[in-house]
């Protein structure tokens, strides 16, 4: 049977709800621990700059508090970073990744068919990642595109290929680790994740997409991508994430460092599909020059608590920076999600619209900060948040934070809370559709701003991956 006669035989919940039997050729200890992070390096081969800037972090991170005190956060009581296994190397021959699907293991190439990876890399990218566990074991992108000097490797090959590069951007300006207790973590224990560097006047004209995967119970997923738009270029890389669900929690604490020059446009599209026993904390930045413009798509679902907040920097006059997210919450999750812009130059343009749907006793949240700094004229931000409950137990609240120090600007924010209205189902059904498929039409209909914001085959799996959560299948 082909890879495509398969995935369609396959649905949407079995692809991701599937486990395989671990498989390590190299397993750190629980914890964090000085020792732990000198054998993550050693086993990267990391020059020594690296390995300190780990260890910094490590001090860094041992220092500062855990987030306990914002204003109706999730509780992070349960995770405890010293149960958690932070790296954990697969069993592949190639380090750094294959070219080839066939040169992977058996139940690591399964894993990324039943992913639909293969098959999507083959139809609609420009180049693939996929890491399993802490490390990429497949990376590939097509030779046109290498041609005109786009680099799209995984970090680890990056940091001993690309040196100067990644030894002047990573976690320097953008995500220090200074910058909380999660990016510290991160820096600290990061593995695999994604460089993609496009050159000056270059359009990738598809997507180039990273997939991560955690399989193994009680670990802790690091992934660090690094972008980098040159002047005048433009890109458009998209995220899958997923795992399992086990008896114990694991941790998905991931970095994003964005680089966007003058006049270069990037999109950074996730749909993130972690399981119910994940946390999910994650900082994400991007820096954007003259006339440059940032797009982030997210979706985030499954994890038991998400803290997410993609920031953008707009310090270059007429930067511009689009946020669109969903969060979708269903029982015993806490969904923290939002944006943050910081308007650091003048003629520089936002907008921020967030949807959020809740169910069976699940809390969404939006928190956002707009700040518009002395100086900044004639820039204009719009931030829009809509919310769907389907009962009475679940909530979803609203945090919009502004700090405006300039007076000639242009601010407008907006926010609607609502249940599915009965007359609206009882409509649809008078048309023939039954409760459920009523249910959701409206859902798709209020989520389709983010929707269209992505390549086809992606939108229909975050409506698909909506429909699993409302009927409460996936865990």
């Amino acid at each position: 049977m082909s890879s495509e006669e398969n995935l369609q035989e396959t649905d949407t919940e079995a692809r991701f709800e599937f486990k395989k039997e671990q498989h390590s050729a190299f397993q750190s200890e629980k914890g964090l621990t000085e020792e732990t992070i000198r054998l993550i390096s050693e086993d990267k081969d990391e020059p020594d700059w690296m390995l300190e800037r780990r260890l910094r972090a490590l001090k860094q991170y041992k220092k500062m508090p855990m987030p306990t005190d914002w204003p109706g956060q999730p509780d992070l009581s349960e995770l405890d970073v010293e149960e958690i296994v932070p790296y954990i190397r697969p069993d592949v021959e190639t380090r750094g990744g294959a070219e080839n699907w066939e040169d992977l293991p058996d139940e690591i190439q399964d894993t990324f068919e039943k992913l639909g990876i293969p098959e999507a890399e083959r139809e609609a990218l420009s180049g693939v990642g996929a890491q399993y566990e802490s490390e990429v074991v497949y990376q590939n992108m097509q030779e046109r595109w290498e041609e005109k000097g786009v680099v799209f490797c995984n970090m680890d090959e990056a940091v001993q290929e690309h040196e100067e590069l990644v030894k002047q951007h990573f976690m320097t300006k953008c995500v220090p680790a200074s910058d909380n207790k999660f990016a510290a973590l991160h820096g600290a224990v990061w593995s695999g994740g994604s460089f993609v560097y496009i050159p000056e006047d270059v359009t990738v004209e598809m997507p180039v997409q990273a997939y991560f995967r955690m399989n193994s119970e009680g670990m802790g997923q690091f992934e660090h991508t690094l972008i980098i738009a040159e002047e005048g270029s433009e890109v458009h890389y998209i995220e899958g994430c997923s795992a399992p669900k086990y008896g114990t929690h694991n941790l998905h604490s991931g970095g994003v460092e964005v680089f966007v020059k003058e006049d270069a446009h990037v999109q950074y599209s996730t749909v993130q599909n972690w399981s119910k026993n994940t946390f999910n904390l994650n900082t994400k930045r991007a820096i954007v020059e003259e006339n440059g413009t940032m797009e982030w798509v997210s979706g985030s679902m499954g994890s038991k608590a998400t803290m997410l907040y993609p920031c953008s920097i707009l310090k270059g006059r007429g930067a511009t920076d689009n946020h669109i997210t969903i969060a979708f919450a269903g029982e015993g999750q806490d969904i923290d999600t939002g944006a943050k812009v910081y308007h650091n130059a003048p003629d520089t343009k936002s907008t921020i619209e967030s949807k959020s749907i809740s169910k069976d006793g699940g809390r969404t949240n939006y928190r956002g900060l707009v700040h518009i700094a002395d100086g900044a004229e004639d820039s204009s931000t719009s931030v829009e948040c809509d919310a769907l409950m389907f009962d009475n137990e679940s909530t979803s609240d609203t945090m919009p934070y502004m700090e405006i120090n300039e007076s000639k600007v242009d601010v407008a924010h907006e926010a609607t809370v609502g249940k599915i209205g009965d007359e609206d189902v009882f409509y649809l059904q008078s048309r023939g559709l039954d409760d459920d498929d009523a249910k959701q039409m409206i859902v798709a209909g209020f989520i389709e701003p983010i929707t269209e914001e992505l390549p086809i085959e992606y939108a229909v799996e975050l409506n698909r991956l909506i429909e699993l959560e409302m009927e409460g299948s996936l865990g």
